[in-house]
């Protein structure tokens, strides 16, 4: 057994263990689940959350025992999606598969529809990944120096693209302006896949991406990269730096991946959903293709991945806090 398999299968065991036992809500059901269950990701296809959803949802609908519908709710920086997940009947039917914006989005917004942590129960902090910046290859920049040094150049000229205000690739942008103390302009778009596409025909120069949504224009020379978040080289890209190893602290810069149901769902209902997702993540072909995407699996149990998502949210709001980015 590898070392990701073998995380994974303590995870389950510990959730087990945990989760059983428990008195079922009023919304439980004997047969859970007897019915499609909906998958909510508050973004549209294309981007880094919606690959994920894909990778996984085969693998996992056959552990769970029942097909599970992707349903793409995008726009306000995910905060649709996440609402339709809080305002759903707690009984296990509507699941969210929520990124770095669910945990952003608290500080980053002077009001949301719904409560990060009270309106929500935690299935499993499922993964983490870096962000890696690309520039249209008519940018006249190969390096974070050369970047740097064009931005200063023309303050305010230069313009990124993100996935949506509270993304992590936004917030990576926002990053950057502190860390190189330069002027760019923030474009956000309902997700990365509308994102990305602006960014391939140059309507916008640079986005800040998780690896596995522009690996193939990178390779195919229609995106050119600069560097890469984190504390190590991801083997995907192995020829890319880190901003530390290029001269740029402070873009610890993370995307990380959560499942959430409704706050009142049933622990067992949880269990179930917790179990067969991990059965999922186990299996060779889901767990080698989201490493060749730079996702880094975490697969915690429920409440180790409430614990993990709160310092998120800790963690994130010092970086919002820093940056002065705001959405009203």
């Amino acid at each position: 057994m590898n070392g990701c398999v073998a995380k994974i299968a303590a995870a389950l065991s510990i959730a087990t263990v945990g989760l059983s036992g428990t008195p079922q809500a009023a919304y439980a059901q004997d047969a859970y689940p007897n019915r499609p269950v909906r998958l909510v990701v508050p973004f549209p296809p294309g981007g880094s959350t919606d690959n994920l959803a894909r990778v996984i949802v085969p693998r996992w609908a056959e552990h769970l025992g029942q097909t599970i519908l992707i349903e793409n709710r995008g726009g306000a920086g995910g905060n649709i999606g996440v609402e339709v997940v809080a305002k759903a009947t707690p009984d296990g039917y509507t699941v969210g598969l929520f990124d770095t914006a669910f945990v952003v989005n608290p500080t980053l917004y002077a009001k949301l529809p719904f409560d990060t942590v009270k309106d929500f129960s935690a299935v499993m902090f499922v993964a983490t990944g870096p962000a890696v910046l690309v520039v249209h290859p008519s940018v006249p920049a190969r390096t974070v120096k050369d970047l740097v040094a064009l931005a200063r150049a023309k303050p305010g000229a230069l313009a990124y693209a993100s996935a949506g205000s509270g993304t992590a690739i936004h917030l990576a942008g926002e990053m950057f302006k502190v860390a190189a103390g330069v002027d760019i302009l923030h474009v956000p778009y309902k997700g990365a896949g509308p994102a990305i596409i602006d960014v391939l025909s140059g309507q916008v120069p640079m986005m800040f991406a998780q690896p596995g949504t522009v690996i193939g224009h990178t390779a195919s020379g229609k995106l050119r990269t600069i560097a890469m978040t984190g504390d190590r080289r991801w083997p995907g890209m192995a020829g890319v730096p880190t901003f530390a190893e290029a001269g740029l602290a402070g873009m610890d810069s993370s995307s990380s991946w959560h499942v959430m149901v409704p706050a009142a769902t049933p622990r067992t209902v949880i269990a179930t959903l917790h179990g067969s997702l991990g059965k999922a993540l186990a299996a060779a072909d889901v767990s080698g293709r989201l490493g060749e995407l730079a996702y880094l699996l975490v697969a915690a149990d429920p409440d180790r991945s409430a614990v993990l998502q709160r310092a998120e949210i800790e963690r994130w709001g010092r970086a919002v806090k820093a940056s002065g980015a705001r959405v009203e």
